[in-house]
């Protein structure tokens, strides 16, 4: 097998993989001894002669290279994983060895944690399935959204991004903010004007794992900000990246949903490909960096195969405290479900459009836990332009914002108490929950009248729907 094909998801069960159960070994979790990590007869979607293992920080790097010549590979790279105490090692295999034979070798191994291919993530879209190739941003600009892109805005600064601060984060929540563009439905849709009022995101970190962000963009300009490379490879903005963190963020021309927030810009995706892609490795080294950095949320605009190391990374994420979002997908109502979204300890987004219809080419299925407005959304994009963007990316990005309205409000909110507002607030779109939507739209204003407090709230919440109770103040 190899990367571009569709290929069938897991049977599902307590062992997704292609495998039996590898059984006790040194220290195995539970997860790692009942679930096998051999892809799925049928699932393509992973680098086609690599393989990444988990390895104890107990065990010698010679013991590693003792491994690599038995099974006749070659020891690409090693990385630590700080949150797991363990080393990330990548095989190379050689030409006509069988990946599955060679997993399911390393599971019997009982020095080896974990084993499984270097699965393959796309960016979440329009137009754009997952494991699909996408146009080269670099030869079209509009090719992330298939709608063109915005000139810059005249005159706009082009400072670097300031760094980490958290004045600069309590500035974002107490000065006057733009009113946005008029073609940003988003914020009337939303509220925003009257949701930011009162809280802002401010000093709410939040991580965006995506492609390159350019932070030298006018509508970033002012955002605290760390960043990280997991890729290695040379860097260029890419218009996904940067379109998310403008819907989140975004405070000059553009008005993004938490202007407030800290950012963690993590380069997961390397932009060298027709399509920028992410691989396990670089999603782990990614979500890995930012975990140490104790944001609140964990923005996850992306979509692909079930990943079992990625996913028990997301558990500890989470027990952690931080609320994990992600995209949906674009494949259509016929694809399998796509991971990570499709996680237990994700909030599943997909999208709609100006008149709240469901967004045509999202994913569905019953872990969708919200949607939010994702057609013909305005974003910034590199070089100081702007561009219409489609797809549940954006979405998710919408979503990542109100949590950070949320967690201002109340900080002592859980992963749990999240997930349970935003569901039990939104707007249902159809009767009871809905494959394609989940709860329905997400709406801040709702959300938010149940936690922030009666002196200082300036929100009024609208009419209740007949049927509907009013959220419940939590803790």
């Amino acid at each position: 097998g190899g990367r571009g094909g569709r290929g069938a998801g897991g049977p599902g069960g307590n062992n997704p993989g292609g495998g039996p159960p590898p059984g006790p070994g040194h220290d195995r979790t539970p997860s790692e001894q009942q679930m096998s990590g051999v892809p799925p007869i049928g699932e393509t979607r992973f680098i086609p002669n690599e393989i990444v293992l988990q390895i104890p920080a107990s065990v010698s790097r010679a013991q590693v290279e003792a491994i690599a010549r038995a099974l006749g590979v070659d020891i690409a790279s090693a990385e630590t994983i700080g949150l797991t105490g363990r080393t990330l090692y990548k095989f190379q295999m050689k030409a006509g060895q069988d990946i599955r034979a060679l997993i399911r070798q390393l599971e019997q191994n009982r020095i080896v944690s974990s084993a499984q291919p270097n699965y393959v993530y796309n960016l979440a879209q329009a137009g754009v399935p997952a494991g699909a190739p996408a146009a080269d941003p670099a030869a079209d600009p509009a090719a992330d959204t298939g709608t063109g892109s915005i000139p810059p805005n005249p005159g706009g600064p082009e400072t670097a991004a300031s760094g980490s601060s958290d004045l600069a984060s309590d500035l974002a929540a107490r000065t006057t903010l733009p009113t946005g563009d008029p073609a940003q439905y988003v914020i009337q849709k939303l509220g925003l004007g009257d949701v930011h009022k009162s809280v802002r995101g401010a000093n709410v970190t939040v991580a965006v794992i995506d492609s390159e962000i350019d932070l030298r963009h006018p509508d970033l300009q002012g955002v605290p900000v760390e960043r990280f490379d997991a890729t290695g490879a040379p860097s260029r903005p890419h218009t996904h990246g940067t379109g998310m963190a403008g819907a989140i963020a975004a405070r000059t021309r553009l008005l993004g949903v938490a202007p407030g927030i800290r950012l963690l810009a993590v380069r997961a995706f390397s932009e060298s490909d027709k399509s920028a892609e992410a691989t396990t490795a670089q999603v782990m080294k990614g979500l890995d960096w930012a975990i140490a950095k104790n944001p609140r949320i964990i923005n996850m605009s992306f979509a692909g195969p079930r990943d079992l190391m990625t996913e028990r990374l997301l558990e500890a994420a989470s027990k952690k405290g931080i609320v994990l979002i992600a995209a949906a997908g674009n494949a259509g109502p016929k694809s399998p479900p796509l991971y990570p979204a499709a996680d237990p300890n994700v909030i599943a987004v997909s999208a709609t459009d100006n008149d709240d219809k469901p967004f045509i080419q999202a994913n569905r299925g019953k872990h969708i836990a919200v949607a939010a407005p994702g057609v013909d959304v305005l974003v910034p994009s590199p070089e100081g332009a702007y561009q219409l963007t489609t797809g549940t990316s954006v979405a998710a990005a919408h979503v990542s914002g109100v949590a950070a309205l949320l967690i201002e409000a109340r900080p002592s909110l859980t992963p749990a108490d999240v997930r349970g507002i935003l569901t039990r607030t939104a707007k249902p779109l159809g009767p009871g929950k809905d494959v394609q939507v989940g709860a329905g739209l997400i709406d801040p204003i709702r959300s938010l009248a149940g936690i922030v407090p009666a002196a200082t709230s300036q929100i009024a919440p609208p009419p209740l729907r007949p049927g509907v109770m009013p959220a419940m103040p939590l803790r």
